[in-house]
């Protein structure tokens, strides 16, 4: 399968420095912000999104990550049989009245930015819900649009979107996969 790399180490890099001051910037009572990540790259992102707002605002701005697993409509669409992987959700601050930033790698159909937030207003009401995702391929099946977005990535719809962090890959990269092909056995 070939990968086509759009991203590499210092463009996410940058990529993320950018998104950190469009926050800063939309966002200017800094006290009154919580950033949340899905799991699970999400989450990732939104721990180095957080510590470049700490750096720019100089507070400490709260942080969490929420785990969406049984807030999908669509959980076994695909795979009945498949169980959800579910992670630990930690919101261990009251968002009423903040202004919660939802980090995630990936925006695609809009079903993941959905549950989040459906899964976040069981945990409080917060203000306003802000969306920052590291790369938008399009093709929304909901009307879900980012605030935040690193990078917008024309994709077919058969095509795949890879973000590979070091935390959990050992690399930095985004690429995109063209679609397998199935071939018939002879």
């Amino acid at each position: 399968m070939s990968e086509k790399v759009v991203l590499e180490h210092d463009d996410l890099r940058r990529t993320l420095r950018r998104i950190a001051h469009e926050i800063a910037e939309k966002n200017p009572d800094p006290e009154g912000l919580a950033v949340v990540g899905i799991h699970t790259r999400g989450a990732l992102l939104a721990r180095r999104l957080h510590a470049l707002l700490g750096e720019l605002t100089a507070t400490e701005t709260p942080i969490g990550d929420i785990d969406i697993s049984f807030y999908r409509d669509d959980l076994g669409a695909k795979d009945p049989a498949a169980q959800p992987v579910v992670h630990a959700s930690h919101i261990d601050f009251d968002l009423s009245g903040r202004t919660v930033v939802l980090v995630d790698d990936v925006l695609f159909t809009g079903r993941t930015a959905r549950a989040a937030v459906e899964a976040l207003f069981d945990y409080g009401r917060p203000q306003r819900v802000q969306l920052a995702v590291l790369c938008d391929r399009g093709h929304r099946e909901l009307p879900i649009r980012p605030d935040y977005v690193g990078k917008n990535l024309p994709t077919a719809r058969e095509e795949r979107v890879n973000v590979r962090l070091e935390e959990s890959d050992a690399v930095d990269e985004v690429t995109i996969s063209e679609p397998q092909t199935t071939t018939a056995a002879a």
